[in-house]
């Protein structure tokens, strides 16, 4: 029992047409997954702005229902601010860095690649 050649080609292209087809239902499945995740980051937002919004209006009014919440995101408002004053001071490049050059967020060196020669951070 010997596959034509004919049979055989007709095979591989009944395998390739399966697979582009998995490949578009992928590429389509992953366009849905990101639509819905984009406007689940706009719902989050908008829920984030009124909850905002509700803690500016009613400051001195907020509801037990509420209160540990509000309680717990000025805490976190409170630990940020530590924390942002914690941050360690950055030295400004020397004044005789070439043109086109840059100097590094992290580590202060003066490249003018994309990524820091020294660390690997971006640069911007």
């Amino acid at each position: 029992m010997a596959i034509s050649f004919d049979e055989l080609t007709r095979k591989a292209k009944d395998m390739a047409a399966v697979a582009a087809d998995k490949a578009k239902d992928a590429a389509e499945l992953a366009k849905v997954n990101v639509a819905i995740a984009g406007e689940q980051r706009e719902m989050d937002k908008n829920y984030r702005t009124i909850g905002e919004w509700f803690v500016s209006e009613y400051e001195g009014e907020i509801p037990d229902a509420v209160r540990d919440l509000v309680e717990a995101v000025n805490a976190s408002k409170a630990k940020i601010a530590e924390l942002e004053a914690s941050k360690p001071v950055r030295e400004e490049p020397a004044a005789g860095a070439p043109a086109g050059e840059k100097a590094c967020p992290i580590c202060g060196a003066v490249s003018d690649s994309k990524f820091c020669p020294h660390c690997g951070a971006p640069m911007e």
